[in-house]
C-alpha cells in the first residue's frame, strides 16, 4: 500500500514510535517499593472527568501510578549497548517524538542528567500488564530484562513483553486539503499516523473528521472544516495542512491560540449542533443538549439580572460578585442568594459552564475579539488553480512555499512557515484581480 500511495507523486517521509516493556504486575512488590523510598506513590484525579457529556453516572478513579527513577547503572548498561541499537546502528533512520524520547535518547542527548522519571502504570484496574512509562527502547530483549531490574524496586521483575521500536512511511500532510482530501487524487482521503500525527486521539479525531467529509463527498455536499476557534481538532487538521511535518505530531493545548474558547465545559455548546446538522447526534441525545444549552442561557441571564450583597454591604448584580478572585457560583448558591437551574445527572456541567463564563467574562470577550478580526482572512478563499507563479513581486522561494502547500485561505497562508507577512499581502491585492 505504502508503494501503491508513493506512485501518486505524494511527498513521503519516515517516521519512528517506540514502546516500552510490560511488566507483570504480581512480579512487582509495591508495598515494599513505598515503603523503601523508591517509589512514590501517584494517584490519578479524585473527581475524573468523562469523556462523554452522555456518561450515566460519574467515573470513580482507583488506578495507582508509581514514579521512580533511572540510576547510574542504568544509563551504563545503555551506554554499553548502544550499538545494539537499531536508533544508533543505523537499522532506524527516522525521526520519533521529541516528547517521548526513547531511552536511548535520553541517556545518549542528556548526558548531564543523572536520572530520569519513570512512571509504573497499570494498564487496567484488573489487567496483569504494567507500562513502564519512559522507559520506551529498541535495544535486544535479553538488555531490556537487565535494565528493567536494574531500577530500584523491580529487581525481581518479570517482563511480559519487551518494548520495540517502529519505523514507517508518512505523507506530507501538506498534501493534503482541510477536508483531509487528497490534493493529487479527489475522493481519497488521508487519516492518521500516514499524516505523520503520533498518538491515539489525534488518529481518532481525524478518522472521525476523514469519514465525514468522505461522506459528504460522495452525496455532493460542502466538506466540514472545523475553525481553530473551533475545536482542537481545527488545530491540529490547519497545523498538519499548511506546517506539514518534520518529526511525529502531537497535539497539545499550548498549539492554540484561543484556548479560552476550547475548554472543557463549553465542547458540547461548540460542536453537538454541527454533529447535529451532519446527521451524527440522534433525537434523545439533541433534546438533553438543548435542555441543557437552554438551562445555560437562562442561568447566565440570571446571574446578570440577580442582586447580592458583598463584604463591606455594598449590593451588586451576582455576576459581578462572582467576578471576584475569592468568589465561586457554589458559595454564591449555598448562601441562598443564588438559585441555578440545573439537573443532577448535568450538576457539574452546567455550573461549570456558566461560572467561567460569567468570571472570565473580560477575557472571553477579548479572545472573541481577536477571533473575528482574523475571521476576515480566513473567509478569504483562495481558489484551487490560483496561479502564484503569475503574481507580481512574489519571490521564487515565496511561489514555491505557497505551490507546495497550496492555502486554502489568506489566513492559512499566513500560517505557512518562512512565508513572510509582505508575500501574503501581495496575494490578497492580487485575489481582488484573480
Amino acid at each position: 500500500m505504502a508503494e501503491s500511495i508513493k506512485d501518486l507523486g505524494v511527498r513521503w517521509g519516515r517516521l519512528k514510535t517506540g514502546t516500552p516493556p510490560r511488566l507483570a504486575r504480581k512480579s512487582i512488590d509495591f508495598a515494599g517499593g513505598v515503603k523503601s523510598g523508591v517509589f512514590h506513590v501517584e494517584h490519578g484525579d479524585t473527581a475524573p472527568v468523562p469523556f462523554s457529556f452522555t456518561a450515566t453516572h460519574s467515573p470513580v478513579n482507583t488506578a495507582v501510578c508509581h514514579l521512580l527513577h533511572t540510576t547510574d547503572r542504568v544509563h551504563e548498561l545503555v551506554r554499553a549497548h548502544i550499538n545494539d541499537s537499531p536508533l544508533y546502528n543505523g537499522q532506524i533512520a527516522g525521526i520519533g517524538p521529541r516528547y517521548c524520547p526513547s531511552l536511548e535518547d535520553k541517556v545518549m542527548r542528556f548526558p548531564d542528567r543523572e536520572r530520569h522519571q519513570i512512571y509504573l502504570e497499570p494498564e487496567g484496574l484488573d489487567v496483569e500488564e504494567i507500562y513502564v512509562n519512559g522507559f520506551s527502547m529498541s535495544l535486544p530483549a535479553e538488555t531490556q530484562r537487565d535494565l528493567v531490574r536494574a531500577l530500584p524496586g523491580l529487581e525481581l521483575a518479570e517482563m511480559l513483553r519487551p518494548g520495540y521500536a517502529v519505523e514507517y512511511d508518512f505523507v506530507q500532510p501538506t498534501e493534503l486539503r482541510s477536508s483531509l482530501e487528497t490534493h493529487r487524487v479527489p475522493g481519497l482521503f488521508f487519516a492518521g499516523q500516514i499524516n505523520g500525527t503520533s498518538g491515539y486521539e489525534e488518529a481518532a479525531g481525524q478518522g472521525l473528521l476523514a469519514g465525514i467529509n468522505a461522506s459528504q463527498s460522495v452525496t455532493g455536499r460542502p466538506p466540514v472544516v472545523l475553525g481553530r476557534n473551533e475545536a482542537y481538532l481545527g488545530i491540529m487538521v490547519d497545523d498538519l495542512v499548511t506546517k506539514g511535518c518534520l518529526e511525529p505530531y502531537r497535539m497539545f493545548t499550548s498549539r492554540a491560540e484561543y484556548r479560552l474558547l476550547l475548554r472543557t465545559d463549553n465542547a458540547d455548546l461548540r460542536l453537538t449542533p454541527k454533529g447535529r446538522g451532519l446527521g451524527l447526534v440522534d433525537d434523545e441525545r439533541w433534546e438533553r443538549f438543548a435542555a441543557r444549552q437552554t438551562r445555560y442561557e437562562l442561568n447566565v441571564e440570571h446571574l446578570q439580572r440577580s442582586w447580592v450583597r458583598v463584604e463591606g454591604g455594598a449590593r451588586v448584580t451576582a455576576a459581578q460578585a462572582l467576578r471576584r478572585p475569592e468568589q465561586t457560583l457554589t458559595g454564591l448558591m449555598a448562601s441562598g442568594d443564588v438559585a441555578m437551574e440545573t439537573v443532577p445527572r448535568d450538576y457539574l456541567l452546567d455550573v461549570s459552564s456558566v461560572e467561567t463564563t460569567v468570571k472570565y467574562e473580560g477575557y472571553l470577550l477579548r479572545q472573541q475579539q481577536a477571533v473575528n478580526r482574523a475571521q476576515h482572512d480566513e473567509r478569504r478563499r483562495i481558489p484551487e488553480a490560483f496561479p502564484f507563479q503569475r503574481v507580481p513581486g512574489l519571490s521564487r522561494e515565496m511561489v514555491q512555499r505557497f505551490s507546495e502547500t497550496r492555502p486554502e485561505t489568506l489566513g492559512q497562508a499566513q500560517r505557512i512557515p518562512g512565508v513572510t507577512p509582505a508575500a501574503v499581502a501581495v496575494v490578497g491585492a492580487y485575489l481582488n484581480r484573480f
